[in-house]
């Protein structure tokens, strides 16, 4: 089968013949999407392709195709099942941008004759799969899914299974609550954990295994899931809700009666005044996207006062009262070409997926983790496969799991390495993360690089093909060489006698850096410049280093007993590297912190986001420099601007646009710092931070 991108799935709509095919596909991913099989669309293509359909259907409205789904629940897909609904359980309209929102609030106004009086509210449209719960007596006795949004599905068997959903309410309440089941990231992982156990296949993404969770009855197994409310309805004729009770109140009746609801969410419940107020509901819930326990695909907004829904009213398909803002996609599908492995500075073996270029969370993407061999074969991926690819914010896009249905005919396991694909060797399989068996011999010039950088010991111009040179001609065999390197070798390696005297320098120089940068640029396992920094500070000196043992370790923050061991065993093995350092002196010692520098900080209980490249008194700071400096100055560092953001350090840009997190930074009324007025803000940090 041919996977289509995002822009290869739109057909063109010029005439009746590319409408009708494009209807056709459009069929074939509905029953997909919201089916038991695994669509070759995913829910940004699905999306495009959809309002194609819709666009030329409004433009010709007397060509529209009788058995065209546009104007049905769930596009006439799901099933419906024999359950009749209390009252129809909708879907929402989409709207993707700003200027969406203030259109689906003017046509509010039309129908409504006026401006709302009453606000609006604003809450996370959660990715998974829409239920009705009825309690009777505060127990609760069924759970049926949307279906054509007149009969849904009985799924009772899931009752106990759902978080936020219990079994018995606080109050003998007769209610039918109405939200979203979904799986939180960890319940998604834990239950892919629980499928490979028992030899079924991963879910492809969290809504389509929520979906058929749901329906699932014989499976060995049971999946926990999670439920929030966004509404309820009286069932049986009895009141539950206080007259004339508004949107956020009603929550508030079903939070207190004991069923989690939207507003209690990561995200929360906004109500505000006007379509501004909701705008920026939309756009500081999009900023916590990154951060939520569970997938968001959209933000909602809805009329808040009960009248005014009734009077603005319900079209087939949705409310007209309520809309959903989607989100740019930050989870698509697309193809897995290759894995290459590179080996690490620790000799850590690391797979990449190649993936066929798509655009997700507004970058194109063309590489994903897949972190060791063991994930590797637990997702069971394929050579080819279509697979699902999740990102949000700054984190490193990840591939989650193959569509298996998708899989072409013939198509080969992931080969794993049967030798190290760096020097041929063998490979130490005792562990998930696998290693080259000679360690960080193997990972030479890319330990040598490393520990040559800015931020370690900082000698300029030693970059990847110097360093290629030098370990080639056996002049380096450890980090500690690079000390008793001679000109005549440094100007072998360089080609200029010029660059090897001004690499002399700056190797002479190097000398004096810092024990926390020397000991990082030692590429001890599981310490970074971070931890690097707090050992140092922590025993002071490098003999104290080497005599601590696991317990001694475990004082240091952020040290467990499980990396303790780890530690010690790897100081210990660098003891003759460690000797040579010592015997071409280098500083072992940790500068003393200057007086009152135990005191509160200048950022305190602060999180800063840093973004772009730093100038000024900044220059040459890179993410982890930043970083240090952040936590030395007592905050904590960001990686996206949101709500909780205390500062953005914002570099200006080439263009002279602002960047979106300084667009999402003023939006929110975070303080947004030049690196220069940063600078002047940690102050005589600064100088040991660059030193």
């Amino acid at each position: 089968m041919t996977i289509s991108t995002a822009d290869e799935a739109l057909f063109s709509l010029s005439d009746r013949a590319g409408y009708e095919a494009a209807l056709r596909r459009l069929r074939e991913a509905s029953l997909a999407y919201y089916g038991d099989g695994d669509s070759d669309l995913d829910d940004a293509s699905y999306d495009r392709l959809r309002l194609a359909v819709l666009a030329w259907e409004q433009e010709n409205p007397g060509e529209v195709g009788e058995d065209t789904p546009t104007g049905l629940v769930a596009d006439g897909a799901a099933p419906a099942g024999d359950t009749a609904h209390t009252t129809r359980l909708l879907s929402l309209d989409n709207v993707f941008d700003a200027e969406g929102l203030l259109a689906w609030g003017a046509s509010v106004r039309r129908r409504l004759g006026r401006a709302p009086e009453g606000g609006f509210t604003v809450e996370p449209k959660i990715d998974g799969a829409a239920v009705a719960a009825r309690y009777r007596g505060g127990r609760l006795v069924q759970v049926i899914t949307r279906g054509d949004g007149s009969h849904g599905e009985d799924v009772s068997h899931v009752i106990g299974q759902v978080d936020g959903l219990p079994e018995q309410l606080a109050v003998p309440a007769t209610v039918e609550v109405r939200g979203e089941v979904a799986f939180t990231q960890a319940q998604f992982e834990a239950a892919n954990t629980v499928r490979a156990a028992h030899g079924a296949p991963l879910f492809a993404n969290p809504r389509n295994g929520t979906a058929g969770t749901l329906r699932a009855k014989d499976r060995p197994y049971r999946l926990q899931m999670t439920f929030w409310a966004y509404g309820a309805v009286e069932l049986d004729g009895e009141a539950f809700l206080p007259a004339g009770a508004t949107h956020a109140e009603a929550l508030a009746a079903v939070a207190a009666a004991g069923v989690q609801t939207t507003a209690a969410s990561a995200a929360g419940l906004r109500v505000v005044a006007d379509l501004a107020g909701a705008q920026e509901g939309v756009d500081a819930i999009a900023a916590l996207r990154a951060q939520l326990p569970v997938g968001i695909d959209g933000v909602v907004v809805k009329l808040d006062d009960a009248a005014e829904q009734a009077a603005v009213g319900f079209g087939s398909r949705f409310p007209y009262w309520a809309i959903a803002v989607k989100l740019p996609a930050v989870e698509r599908q697309t193809v897995l070409e290759d894995v290459v492995w590179e080996v690490g500075r620790t000799g850590v073996l690391a797979p990449t997926a190649v993936l066929r270029p798509v655009e997700i969370d507004g970058s194109t993407v063309t590489r994903a983790t897949l972190h060791n061999p063991a994930d590797i074969r637990r997702r069971d991926l394929h050579l080819g496969d279509t697979v699902t690819v999740y990102k949000a914010g700054d984190i490193i896009p990840r591939v989650r799991a193959a569509v298996v249905g998708l899989r072409p005919a013939g198509a080969e396991p992931v080969p794993l390495p049967e030798a190290c694909p760096r020097c041929g060797g063998d490979i130490d399989r005792a562990q998930e993360r696998w290693r080259c068996a000679k360690g960080t011999s193997c990972a030479l010039p890319a330990l040598i690089e490393y520990a040559a950088g800015r931020e370690m010991l900082d000698i300029d111009g030693l970059g990847r093909t110097y360093v290629a040179a030098l370990v080639e001609s056996g002049a380096v065999t450890d980090v500690a060489d690079l000390f008793t390197l001679t000109v005549e070798q440094l100007t072998a390696a360089s080609g200029s006698a010029k660059r090897g005297a001004r690499l002399a320098e700056q190797i002479e120089a190097a000398k004096s850096r810092p024990l926390s940068r020397m000991f990082c640029a030692l590429g001890v396992l599981g310490t970074g410049r971070s931890m690097s920094r707090r050992i140092a500070r922590h025993f002071g000196t490098m003999q104290a280093i080497r005599e601590a043992d696991a317990a001694a370790l475990q004082d240091v923050e952020g040290i467990g007993p499980e990396k303790a061991p780890v530690i010690v065993e790897q100081v210990a093995a660098l003891g003759p590297v460690i000797d040579k350092l010592i015997a071409a002196g280098v500083n072992t010692a940790e500068p003393e912190e200057p007086a009152g520098a135990q005191g509160p900080g200048p950022l305190d209980g602060k999180i800063v986001v840093v973004t772009g490249k730093m100038t000024g008194p900044l220059e040459g700071l890179g993410r982890t420099g930043m970083n240090g400096l952040i936590a030395k100055a007592g905050g904590r560092a960001g990686s996206s601007v949101n709500s909780r953001t205390s500062i953005l350090v914002a570099a200006p840009s080439a263009n002279g646009k602002p960047s979106s997190k300084a667009v999402k930074a003023a939006e929110l009324g975070v303080e947004v710092l030049t690196p220069e007025a940063f600078a002047d803000l940690v102050g005589a940090l600064l100088a040991d931070s660059m030193g």
